[in-house]
Formats: structure tokens, sequence, C-alpha cells
């Protein structure tokens, strides 16, 4: 009864503004979902080549091509230099674009360890950016040992 009383307009209007709400790519979830993202992307990227499905479904026959738990498939099929060539060619595609990637690091590999945790990390760099210059002689000191 109380739908009867909506208009069409106002109920797509509600609909619109659920269905925006809905956020069909969550990005991020876990390294699973991360996986078969790629894998639906990789996928969806390939073009294959149904001409050269179909004669190696001729060639190896039904069995083969088919297999099951109990089929020995060993030997019975060669790649084509091509396939492998394209092969190579998206993971080199990957491979750069990976390496386009980059993302700011937190922290800094080189610089020394003097904290415990991300807190005392923050702390350490406002006492040094207050203190610095005061205290670097005692600790150089201390990491020589020969403080006294």
């Amino acid at each position: 009864n109380k739908l009867l009383d909506i208009q069409a307009d106002d109920s797509e209007r509600w609909h619109r503004k659920r269905d925006a709400k809905h956020n069909p790519d969550p990005g991020f979830s876990d390294y699973e979902a991360a996986t078969a993202r790629q894998y639906q992307r990789l996928t969806a990227q390939m073009k294959p080549d149904l001409e050269e499905y179909h004669k190696t479904k001729q060639k190896v026959g039904d069995k083969l091509f088919y297999a099951n738990h109990n089929t020995l498939i060993h030997g019975s099929h060669k790649d084509s230099k091509e396939a492998i060539d394209r092969m190579v060619d998206d993971l080199n595609k990957q491979i750069d674009k990976r390496s386009k990637y980059s993302r700011r690091r937190r922290f800094d590999d080189d610089a020394d360890i003097d904290y415990i945790n991300e807190r005392n990390m923050k702390f350490n760099k406002k006492l040094d950016r207050f203190y610095g210059q005061y205290t670097q002689e005692i600790k150089q000191n201390l990491e020589r040992g020969t403080a006294v």
C-alpha cells in the first residue's frame, strides 16, 4: 500500500541514490580478491585464436582435450612459438607496469633505527629537530661505546 502512493520519479531518484552508495569496486579488500580481479582483467585482455583452438581440438581428440584426473597429457601438446611470444610480451607488459608504479615510502631504509614503534619514531624526530644539534656528540659517543 505504501508503494502505491510513491510517484515514479521519486522512486527512480531513490533508487539512483541507493545505487550510488553501493560501490561495485571496493578496491583492495584482501589478497584473494585482488588476485581474482587481476585474473579477470588479464583474461578480458586476451584475444583467443578460435581457429587454432579448433585445430588443436581436432588434432588431439576429445579425450586429451577435455582431460580428467585419469588422463595422461604429458607430451601430447606443444605450444606454438607465437603463443609463447604472446605470453612473454604480456608478462613483460606486467613487469613494466609494476616498475612504473611506486608508492611513497614511509620509512627510509638507509636511516638509523632509533625507535621501537611509530609513535616513538615521531617523538624522536621531534626531539632531533629541536635538540639534535646539542646532542649529536653524545649520540655519537653512545654509538661508538665511548660514552662516560
